[in-house]
């Protein structure tokens, strides 16, 4: 190996390459692209040594592209994703066996020469001159990892994968100029290192680490003589000599580098004999990468994983830096997933709606006072193959986090904020209204947050079921969803104090466009996402501090360094007792209000139904003091379809409702996720009660309107949309494709 002159001048191979001249860096240049010797006159006639000295003298050695892996919150795995499947691994742990054989078939001289290999520049020119063609090249493992380096720093930029192994002068002269410095700094045993943990091995696989785990299912340190042969042959031509699609081709290539170590003496003739007569014995491992690999049906948590690094400024000023965070990879990503949880969920996902069913589960958890989230599970599975039902429509996220176009109407599940917008303004929990089942109301008694009246058309709303007439107060109207009380209560706590409330909670529609500001968003006519109604009622559970779902507890690089990320970021919406009372008003909920079917006796909870205009969304949102849940069932294909007379998970409904379908799914999410031995309770709180008239109704189901409080009649048939502006647009929901 060339030694460096004292004070760090140039190695012997540098003085040589440059007081060889132009002619002869020229024969190197052509010898290294393997072209007719004849092509140097050119170059010799144009070039000079100083041109030479101009190209810059640092290279950029990119980080190596390798697997990123994500973990649940006790550490476990979740999923496996790469752009490159590549494990970086030191020198000592990659088999001798391996080490010796890509030096005896790429560059036998390796220990010998520098940079640029003389005696193989002037073999390669006489042999290319005897044929008159392009029979040999020259060129050195350090040049092939330089050339390797530009190809990873292309990334999947196709233009710039094709200037990196362009057959040019220009290139080659630049590759030289690189190879000298990497020589230089870093060494033999470093350049082999590199060289072997950069290189594509074919079948995805990068490095040798992935490509001996991808072939043998094997550490590379523990590679035998006849699979490092074969692995250092495919380097060449990874789809030519590809043992798992040509074991004879990759067979005739292994046997030549078995004989190229045994004559450069890395092993005896014997050893090359008896490995050459072993018969290729391959133990593929099927490469699992992404999302679609995720345990427990937590793909779209991962998928939420992968949208918050490549969307959340913390990881990147720039979406391109996020980019190319996310696609280097070797990143471990500790999450908030909790694997109790996800399986709950999942299950809960899947017990009363079929991945084959019209209509869609989406169920997501998030913990109160962290913000985590801690499972998203849904009945359709995650994947591409939508023969087998499968999406990648994450139903529990906003647009922008990759699910639905708008989000989904959320019915009656939006009367707590109404509540708590009132009892922050002073309103009690006693106050009562007196009305019959149908009423109409003024939009231009209502101001929005301009101050400006909400519109100048009559708003006409009703109940459930003509029999809901009679006086009410706060916790029997959320107990029975009482369309008209809540309208009257939002007209007398203000309309821009409720909208306050609900973004104070984090409610935000799933386009991320500005909430409408309309009478009937207290009935649930605006859009939103399971995620922002679960972490919303968390906020109740906490005592009225709301709190940021965040997914991420921690990330590493591939050198151990810890990354900053997103924290939660927590914020009072309403003192304490007003959180207590709305806690202690839908406890009534799930005891003997629309809820009872989701209710559960071992604990304190509380929650509510939801259900929109002809039954197309159909809601349960509830909490302990430690766990709030969102669950929606819906269609979530297309143009909406109501949920009438319709067989979901093998039963069959006369009419969906919040408490019939998504209220038992969140009854087993909830107590899948729950430790027994763990039951935290609301604090206690008086509420005051108002004299109320008898309750008539005896039907069953919820008594909820939707767009504009118009509900279903006691029959089960869909009452007239009177709401301004009507139905929200056929194919509310979807991404691309309506899907």
């Amino acid at each position: 190996m060339p030694k460096k002159r004292s004070g760090g001048g140039l190695t012997t191979t540098q003085q040589a390459a440059k007081f060889l001249g132009v002619a002869a860096l020229s024969g190197a240049v052509l010898a290294g692209i393997a072209l007719p010797a004849a092509g140097a006159l050119g170059l010799a006639a144009k070039g000079t040594v100083e041109g030479f000295d101009e190209i810059p003298s640092n290279l950029k050695t990119p980080p190596l592209s390798q697997r990123t892996t994500i973990l649940d919150r006790d550490g476990g795995a979740i999923a496996t994703v790469y752009s490159r499947d590549r494990t970086v691994v030191p020198l000592k742990d990659i088999s001798p066996y391996m080490q010796d054989a890509i030096i005896a078939i790429e560059d036998s001289r390796f220990y010998e020469h520098g940079a640029v290999d003389l005696k193989g520049i002037l073999r390669a020119m006489n042999r290319n001159v005897q044929t008159g063609g392009t029979a040999q090249g020259a060129s050195t493992l350090t040049q092939q990892y330089v050339k390797n380096v530009f190809v990873e720093e292309a990334g999947d930029d196709q233009e710039k994968v094709a200037q990196a192994t362009q057959q040019t002068i220009g290139r080659k002269v630049r590759e030289l100029k690189y190879a000298i410095q990497v020589e230089e700094e870093l060494g033999k045993k470093k350049i082999l290192e590199n060289y072997l943990n950069i290189t594509f091995f074919g079948q995805q696989a990068y490095g040798v680490e992935a490509a001996s785990q991808r072939y043998f299912s094997k550490r590379a340190k523990d590679l035998k003589l006849e699979e490092a042969a074969l692995l250092a042959g495919i380097v060449q031509s990874p789809t030519r000599y590809d043992p798992v699609n040509d074991t004879e081709e990759a067979t005739k290539r292994r046997n030549t580098v078995l004989a190229r170590m045994a004559a450069t003496r890395a092993i005896t003739q014997a050893e090359a004999d008896k490995a050459m007569e072993t018969p290729i014995k391959l133990k593929v491992s099927k490469p699992k990468n992404g999302c679609i690999t995720a345990v427990s049906g937590s793909g779209f948590f991962c998928d939420y994983v992968r949208k918050t690094i490549l969307t959340d400024p913390a990881f990147g000023e720039t979406e391109e830096e996020r980019s190319k965070l996310w696609n280097l990879g070797g990143l471990t990503i500790r999450t908030t997933l909790d694997p109790r949880a996800q399986q709950a969920a999942n299950q809960a996902a899947t017990a009363r709606v079929n991945k084959d069913d019209k209509f869609a589960a989406s169920v997501v958890q998030v913990q109160p006072g962290s913000g985590k989230i801690l499972s998203m599970g849904q009945s359709r599975p995650y994947g591409l193959d939508q023969k087998q039902n499968e999406t990648v429509l994450n139903l529990s996220v906003s647009n922008r986090m990759g699910g639905s176009t708008y989000g989904f109407q959320v019915g009656s599940t939006f009367k707590p904020f109404t509540a708590a917008a009132a009892l922050e303004k002073g309103i009690g929990p006693e106050t009562s209204f007196s009305t019959d089942w149908k009423i109409t109301l003024q939009e231009k008694d209502f101001r929005n947050c301009s101050g400006s009246p909400a519109g100048f058309a009559e708003w006409p709303l009703q109940n459930e079921l003509e029999s809901e007439t009679g006086s009410w107060d706060m916790t029997s109207a959320l107990g029975k969803s009482i369309n008209t009380y809540f309208a009257l209560l939002e007209q007398k706590a203000g309309l821009c104090e409720t909208v306050e409330m609900a973004k104070k909670l984090g409610y935000e529609r799933g386009d991320g466009k500005k909430i409408v500001e309309a009478p009937s968003i207290t009935l649930g006519s605006e859009v939103s996402t399971p995620l922002s109604m679960a972490a919303a009622y968390a906020g109740f559970a906490n005592r009225g501090t709301y709190c940021t779902p965040i997914a991420i507890e921690s990330i590493t690089d591939p050198n151990g360094k810890k990354l900053k990320v997103p924290q939660s970021k927590c914020s009072r919406a309403m003192s304490e007792k007003t959180a207590d009372t709305i806690n202690q008003m839908l406890k009534g909920v799930v005891e003997d209000g629309t809820g009872t079917q989701a209710g559960l006796s071992d604990r304190d909870n509380a929650g509510k139904t939801g259900t929109t205009n002809d039954r197309k969304d159909a809601w349960f949102v509830g909490y302990t003091p430690n766990l709030s849940t969102a669950v929606w069932v819906g269609d979530d294909i297309g143009e909406k379809s109501s949920m009438f007379n319709v067989t979901i998970g093998g039963q069959y409904y006369p009419k969906v409702c919040g408490g019939c379908l998504p209220g038992p799914i969140w009854k087993i999410a909830m107590t899948g996720a729950l430790d027994a031995s763990e039951t935290p309770s609301f604090n206690p709180v008086s509420v005051p009660r108002a004299k109320e008239k008898e309750d008539k109704e005896k039907g069953d189901g919820d008594r909820e309107g939707g767009r504009g409080g118009d509900g279903d009649r006691e029959d089960g048939k869909p009452g007239r949309d009177r709401t301004p502006g009507g139905q929200l647009p056929p194919g509310l929901i979807g991404g691309p494709g309506g899907g």
